[in-house]
């Protein structure tokens, strides 16, 4: 078995907010005055619901405050990224949302994009970024959150989409998911992780989505399955993610492998990385254990994030020849 560090990664499916490095958080927690507990346990984290879940989305919003916090962030993500074999990233930051927060509508996205640039010098990386918007909240900030990707468009913003609560329909975000794509923008949309086949349908018709984020549920529809392999969509599947938050029961049973033999195109991703515990390389080391995949299949889904990736064409080039040289290297 290869080394799966050196297997060379796109990873299209990470919030940025949740690849904190815990002492990062308490140092910055500490800046500004915000108690940081101690670091989760070891092992697998299972959610009781949403709520936890919430409450440590709710604790890092209120850690990070300065434009040096989301630097560092941005910067470490970079660094993390880069040990973990991943060549090409794209972030999700919900950038409106914290400058709304801090009355500083620009200052979040500058300042991580101003880290990602020092990191993607420092550690070989390439990263780009999309920017998510909650269902729940309002079409005035998703509004915002589509002025601000066009704005920064030349700094390596390439998209944005809908996350959060699927039961909040995409409806009322028509008028300004067309305008994003109007404005050359990606659309990458959360659908069919908590909600049924009727939340991708609605990702696709009302979202126009390029990609679905997560989309497990499609396999409760044949029919579905049939259209998003015919329309290509890939599909951002992270196991550890689905397993802590209660959407799939445990790793050997999720759906990742009927997925695949379904025909749809697959792609390896973390979601939330240290609040599961997890990274790139080790969603690909328990993905190899739980399914038994040889080498030639995991080089095939690291293949599939290349394709389903917004990179520029060159890029795409240069990381498949490396997944090859990787696959081609004799195992161990």
């Amino acid at each position: 078995m290869r080394d799966l560090t050196r297997l060379p990664k796109a990873h299209l499916h990470v919030h940025l907010e949740s690849t904190i490095r815990w002492a990062t958080l308490q140092e910055i927690g500490t800046a500004n005055g915000v108690p940081v507990p101690a670091p989760p346990a070891d092992g697998p984290v299972v959610f009781d619901g949403f709520g936890r879940f919430a409450e440590l989305g709710t604790l890092v919003r209120d850690c990070l405050r300065r434009p040096e916090d989301f630097r560092r962030i941005a910067l470490e993500f970079c660094a993390d990224e880069a040990a973990q074999g991943t060549r090409y990233a794209e972030v999700t930051f919900t950038a409106a949302a914290h400058g709304e927060r801090l009355g500083r509508p620009e200052m979040p996205l500058e300042a991580v994009l101003d880290g990602l640039a020092e990191g993607q010098a420092a550690y070989g990386i390439e990263c780009r970024v999309l920017l998510d918007h909650s269902r729940r909240r309002s079409v005035d900030r998703a509004r915002r959150t589509v002025e601000l990707a066009a704005r920064y468009a030349d700094r390596g913003v390439v998209g944005v989409g809908l996350a959060g609560d699927e039961a909040h329909p995409l409806a009322p975000f028509a008028e300004v998911i067309a305008s994003a794509r109007d404005a050359g923008l990606h659309l990458v949309h959360h659908a069919g992780e908590t909600c049924g086949p009727e939340s991708i349908r609605e990702a696709i018709t009302v979202g126009h989505a390029e990609r679905l984020g997560h989309g497990i549920r499609v396999l409760d529809d044949a029919d579905l399955v049939a259209e998003v392999r015919d329309r290509g969509l890939p599909l951002e599947v992270c196991p550890s993610s689905n397993v802590a938050l209660g959407l799939a029961p445990s790793f050997a049973a999720h759906p990742l492998p009927r997925l695949r033999d379904a025909g749809l195109t697959v792609t390896v991703n973390t979601d939330i990385p240290v609040i599961v515990g997890t990274t790139t390389t080790e969603e690909y080391a328990r993905i190899r254990s739980a399914f038994g995949y040889d080498d030639a299949v995991l080089a095939d889904l690291a293949r599939a994030g290349v394709e389903a990736s917004f990179a520029p064409e060159p890029a795409k080039a240069r990381l498949r020849r490396e997944i090859d040289a990787w696959l081609a290297t004799p195992a161990p």
